[in-house]
């Protein structure tokens, strides 16, 4: 065994996102791939909706290289501009609608100039002496300079040794305008009195009469049209990420000096304090110092319910204040805040490619020699059954225009744009297309049960009180004593106690006793709470009803706190985890998209039984007393039952469970380390989201190969129709032209796709 060699893959690697300019279709996009891959130590991956181009390369080659060899390959390559400043984002920006639009502007030239030619090639009664003349005058603007882009492209493309879709729209387009030029100068076509008629097929006609001027000006509209209407789709469709990245504050009032000063956000410092008034956006991530208002987080999370904030919660940025004033101090600015991350998780999801679409890219980067091979074949074979030039050379120009590959490099990047889109909009981010498949496939549901079915802290859920006792007594005396400890049990308690009357008495004569409870003066009680025994080492016997509450209390899997005062025992306090509201709901669901949902804990089976029979889970599905780094192994052992694991879980001990199962569902309320294992993020804590995440992916991945089907079917279908003379190119032209717009439209359905909450 050599351990000289080095490994090009081990040795550090850089990534750098490059803008490409040029781009007219798929294979335009597997050729710029194809050079890039070629370079030693690079990956490369280009998407041709987005048009960027993902590089991961080594040590031995540099950004300047990647531009050089896109360059080389007859495009445009840059970095991607840096994003605007806040200073500058908050400057009122020029209305889009004044500036040019070159592709429109093409259409509507092209349009208005072949309506005219169209009509009069198709219907004789229109023709008057001559008209032919006029049809050419009105027609060669069209295919001179309304089709100049595809000429432009496809001479680029020919100096380069390549064809593409642009190679099929210009020879196409060109052969008709030359063959109507010849058939007019140098044929029988320009005579005076001459007349046309129009056929849905190819039709005997006299070669030095045939004039194709129809076809070259409605084609080259009808393919405007469809590259317009694509470009206006995929604007649409990737208007939810723009949106989500504009959704940042632009000024923050920073408190320095024990002053407000107004600043932009860009100039917020980690540790600086900032004040947020009713109404006003919180400017970055950060910790409540002060105040204590509602947090509307919709935007973010897709949840419309404002959630309470007071001191010592985390709040995120681009949330809006609805309540009262808060101080926030911030923990996370720039591209470290939660906003940004979503930003980039969405953005990475996007230039991916799903493996259905790469063998797409492969079929996309033979398909155009094939074609001109075909349309080839097409005017010879024709010629040879028929020796009728006009013929033979419609059925050729047929077969041009009608594969062009366009549906093809659409079908995936057009739905991973609107389906993440979407996602983001509802708290839903999915990491990459990879992903789709294994929301398809998996079969069982890991659920982590603290902090992703239970909220994750101790509350208080129950309160017995003995005869001629309040509950509010109880809870105040118990409160106010907790309120001294630390200890998390009793800090639910205190925290009930606070949230029902306000401001507690003090605590005097305070007293911990190690594994028993606490003790102390409040009001002029002596008050006692802990374990039972510690109430009867003082004479504080629970009455039978108390003793039969905690019995049940500690057979569901709570804790019990026994409660005396005055020297008698008077409550029984039941706390415990609490199931979130909408995990039985959440559990419903997951089994409802055919997962089986399994309960995985660290606790002791008592509990985690309470906790899943709560839910809606069976016994036989609970997974209790795992240590943390057992949880890999758990799902490891599900897996080698031959299931597909999905699993959700938020915390540090949950990673690498996330990234070992089939499919990782991280909620974004847990840590950075579990985000960052899984495969897709729920911004919102709420399980139900998993069940939502589940389903979009899946529509996604389902809409992903409709498009991909429908782009083979009609390429497959079409060449053959258009050899065989079935297709006049015109109409091949606007079938074309729709079988792009029909895959970005059946996309842009995913916009509507709505939780099932």
């Amino acid at each position: 065994m050599s351990t000289t060699t080095t490994d090009p893959a081990a040795a550090p690697r850089d990534r750098v996102e490059l803008s490409i300019g040029g781009m007219t279709c798929a294979s335009c996009a597997a050729r710029i791939e194809k050079k890039l891959n070629r370079i030693d130590g690079v990956e490369a991956s280009v998407n041709f909706a987005t048009e960027r181009a993902r590089v991961d390369f080594g040590p031995g080659t540099s950004v300047a290289d990647l531009i050089a060899t896109v360059e080389a390959t007859g495009y445009t390559a840059e970095l991607p501009p840096p994003p605007a400043a806040p200073e500058t984002a908050a400057e009122p920006a020029a209305a889009p609608a004044a500036e040019p639009d070159p592709l429109r502007e093409r259409l509507l030239v092209s349009a208005v100039l072949s309506v005219p030619v169209v009509l009069l090639s198709m219907v004789p009664a229109l023709q008057f002496d001559n008209w032919q003349w006029l049809s050419l005058t009105l027609a060669a603007p069209v295919v001179t300079y309304a089709a100049w882009p595809f000429h432009q492209a496809a001479w680029t493309n020919a100096r380069h040794g390549a064809a593409t879709m642009d190679t099929l729209v210009s020879l196409g387009t060109l052969a008709a305008f030359g063959w109507s030029v010849w058939a007019l100068f140098f044929g029988h076509a320009g005579m005076t009195g001459m007349r046309h008629s129009f056929s849905l097929t190819v039709g005997g006609a006299d070669a030095s009469s045939a004039l194709y001027l129809e076809t070259a000006a409605a084609v080259t509209t009808l393919i405007l049209l469809g590259r317009w209407l694509e470009a206006r789709s995929k604007r649409r469709a990737g208007a939810a990420l723009k949106a989500l990245l504009a959704l940042g504050a632009k000024d923050v009032t920073v408190l320095r000096g024990g002053r407000e000063t107004r600043l932009p956000v860009g100039q917020l410092a980690v540790g600086d304090r900032f004040v947020v008034r009713p109404g006003e956006k919180i400017a970055t991530d950060g910790t409540v110092v002060e105040g204590s208002s509602a947090v509307d987080a919709s935007m973010l999370t897709g949840e419309s319910v404002p959630v309470e904030v007071g001191p010592g919660d985390t709040v995120t940025g681009a949330t809006v204040n609805a309540g009262g004033r808060l101080v926030v101090e911030a923990t996370r600015i720039g591209a470290d805040t939660q906003l940004a991350r979503m930003g980039r998780l969405v953005e990475d999801a996007q230039n991916g490619k799903a493996a259905a679409q790469r063998l797409a890219d492969r079929i996309s980067a033979v398909f155009v020699p094939a074609v001109l091979l075909i349309a080839l074949g097409t005017l010879v074979g024709w010629l040879l059954a028929t020796d009728n030039p006009a013929e033979a050379f419609t059925a050729a120009v047929a077969v041009l225009i009608i594969a062009c590959p366009c549906a093809l490099g659409l079908a995936t990047p057009t739905a991973l744009l609107v389906g993440t889109g979407r996602g983001a909009q509802l708290g839903i981010l999915i990491k990459g297309p990879e992903v789709l498949e294994n929301t398809r496939k998996a079969d069982t549901v890991v659920l982590d049960k603290t902090g992703t079915v239970t909220t994750g802290r101790m509350t208080l859920l129950a309160l017995h009180t003995a005869d001629g006792t309040t509950e509010d007594e109880a809870l105040r005396l118990a409160g106010a004593l907790e309120h001294a400890s630390e200890h998390p049990i009793a800090q639910a308690v205190a925290t009930a106690a606070r949230e029902r009357f306000g401001d507690l008495p003090a605590v005097e004569d305070f007293t911990n006793i190690p594994g028993l409870g606490v003790q102390g003066t409040v009001d002029g009680h002596t008050v006692v709470a802990g374990r039972e025994a510690l109430l009867a080492d003082r004479a504080q016997h629970l009455p039978a009803a108390l003793a039969a509450a905690k019995t049940t209390a500690e057979r569901a899997g709570r804790t019990a706190i026994a409660v005396g005062w005055d020297g008698a025992a008077r409550a029984v306090l039941e706390v415990a985890d609490a199931v979130k509201p909408s995990s039985a709901e959440a559990v419903a669901e997951l089994r409802a998209l055919g997962l089986r949902p399994i309960l995985l804990t660290g606790d002791n089976r008592l509990v985690a039984e309470a906790v899943a029979a709560e839910v809606g889970i069976p016994a036989r599905d609970v997974i209790a007393e795992v240590l943390p780094e057992d949880k890999v192994t758990t799902v490891q052992r599900l897996q080698a039952e031959g299931r597909t694991v999905a699993m959700v879980g938020d915390g540090v001990n949950d990673a690498a469970a996330l990234a070992q199962a089939d499919l990782g569902l991280a909620l974004g309320t847990g840590t950075d380390a579990a985000i960052e294992a899984a495969d897709l993020t729920l911004v919102r804590g709420d399980l139900r989201s998993a069940a939502d995440a589940i389903r979009l992916a899946r529509r996604t991945l389902a809409t992903i190969k409709g498009n991909l089907f429908w782009a083979f079917a009609y390429n497959t279908a079409a060449l053959p129709l258009a050899a065989a003379g079935l297709l006049n190119p015109m109409i091949a032209g606007a079938a074309m032209a729709f079988s792009s717009v029909f895959v970005v439209g059946n996309s842009l359905r995913l916009r509507g796709f709505r939780p099932a909450g």
